[in-house]
């Protein structure tokens, strides 16, 4: 499944551009201040000390991987340490709190970040005098809480659902939700594993090519941008990478499994290795949100969409900008491209956006560019309402689905791709529908959207076989997921 766009983008476009004017890292200190200035005032812990240790030290240190034994998402666990004993903060004695020691360099490195560059000085001077000053945690209540799986989240409504994948081996169903993904059996027959992490919001989750890693991405608005990987057998997180300021979008997996690309809302297009973390690939060719990615049958490229009208080709190697798919005269297109997926077998892409026009693309071009052309463009499929939210192909690539939404009402259509004959329509009230993906046997469509309820369908007839809500509704017990 491709799906690239958010409830943020949906609901509040105009809020969300307001509050994240400033995607890229904020600087430690005002104009004003210098860093010997800053640390004679009071240090907030949340303000101040949280982000950098959301940053640079909760990949490895959170309630899903706890690296050492030592949890550094809550303030208790933060005080204690790990598995040595000895405490790594010693409120109001920076000088015997563990803690120091780890993050400071010696000849040039530092035991913590294991992973990484070692902290600035001034980043540590800070932690240093937030210990001094009693290292006081000034969380408001409202964000103290903290989710596990002995402590997960609890809903009084089903949450939006922004991402669907079925497993390969067809075991499995990846459905978004609150700080986790829920793993269903794929026949909806219920809830297998709970995968829950420091992300409040999943925009997507993909399982790997051999199915046996689940790759994640999300975030908190505003304050982490971050990418999961999932150890799918052992219930275990394996790897968790913060990226940037805001919430990431449109996971894909190399057909190697070696990388795993995804877009910022910063703009850019990356890839990380997907053992290690480390960035192999970073552009900024887009001009606004990058909301989803697919990679080339051969991994060498990686394609993006936006929310700037444009598919972009990127090549993987030279992490270089090699050309607009899309025309890229004004009127060309009709608003932003949401969702992107790859044929199995042949680099053809299918995008959708604001125009609510399904469409193939050949992924390079064999004419010469000219102003007003669409050379690239190989087949439109029938307009379907309002804006299209997620594209698949079926595995064996000779159907397609798209699922769109418009004035709170959803629409599920799948296309022969050949000769883009319609071949269903489902239409869902009352809700937008985000989400869709086809089982690895083409025989059952997974649709999801606004009313939080994952919609089964038979693809021979269109019949909608099962629809449930992901996780467990308790009414007036619900801890920040309603």
């Amino acid at each position: 499944m491709r799906t690239g766009w958010t409830l943020s983008t949906v609901l509040g476009l105009t809020l969300v551009g307001t509050l994240l004017q400033a995607i890229a890292p904020q600087p430690l200190f005002s104009e004003e201040e210098t860093p010997d200035s800053a640390v004679a005032r009071e240090v907030s812990y949340y303000k101040e000390i949280r982000p950098l240790f959301q940053t640079h030290c909760l990949g490895c240190h959170q309630p899903a991987k706890q690296s050492g034994q030592y949890e550094m998402t809550q303030f208790s666990q933060l005080l204690q340490g790990g598995e040595s004993g000895d405490a790594a903060i010693v409120a109001g004695k920076p000088d015997e709190s563990g803690l120091i020691d780890q993050i400071t360099p010696v000849d040039g490195a530092a035991a913590m970040p294991k992973e990484g560059k070692p902290l600035a000085p001034a980043e540590i001077e800070l932690i240093r005098k937030w210990i001094e000053q009693g290292a006081q945690d000034d969380t408001p209540a409202s964000a103290k809480v903290q989710y596990n799986t002995e402590n997960p989240p609890k809903y009084a409504a089903a949450p939006v659902i922004t991402s669907l994948d079925f497993s390969p081996d067809g075991k499995w169903l990846a459905v978004s939700g609150y700080h986790e993904v829920v793993l269903h059996h794929a026949d909806g027959s219920g809830v297998a594993a709970r995968l829950i992490g420091m992300s409040e919001r999943i925009e997507s989750a993909v399982f790997s090519p051999d199915g046996k890693r689940l790759a994640v991405a999300g975030g908190s608005p505003g304050r982490l941008g971050e990418v999961q990987i999932w150890d799918v057998a052992e219930r275990a997180l394996r790897l968790s990478r913060s990226v940037g300021y805001d919430t990431l979008y449109g996971a894909s997996w190399s057909n190697d499994s070696k990388l795993i690309g995804f877009g910022c809302p910063d703009n850019t297009l990356r890839a990380i290795d997907a053992e290690t973390g480390e960035q192999k690939l970073y552009n900024g060719a887009h001009n606004d949100w990058v909301l989803d990615t697919i990679f080339s049958v051969k991994s060498d490229h990686l394609i993006s969409v936006s929310r700037d009208r444009s598919m972009k080709l990127i090549h993987v190697p030279t992490q270089r900008f090699i050309d607009n798919i899309t025309s890229i005269t004004p009127g060309a297109l009709k608003g932003g491209l949401h969702a992107i997926d790859r044929h199995p077998s042949k680099d053809e892409l299918l995008a959708g956006g604001s125009d609510g026009t399904p469409k193939i693309y050949r992924m390079v071009r064999e004419k010469a560019r000219r102003i007003g052309d669409d050379f690239n463009l190989i087949r439109a499929f029938p307009k379907m309402p309002g804006r299209i939210f997620s594209v698949a192909f079926s595995s064996d690539g000779n159907q397609i689905v798209a699922g769109s939404s418009y004035n709170t009402q959803g629409e599920v259509r799948v296309f022969n791709y050949a000769d883009a004959k319609e071949l269903l329509k489902i239409s869902v009230p009352e809700s937008a529908i985000y989400a869709v993906t086809f089982s690895h046997d083409g025989k059952q469509l997974a649709a999801a959207g606004y009313d939080g309820q994952v919609r089964l369908i038979d693809v021979a007839n269109g019949n909608i076989k099962h629809a449930f809500p992901p996780v467990p509704i308790r009414a007036g017990e619900a801890s920040g997921a309603e």
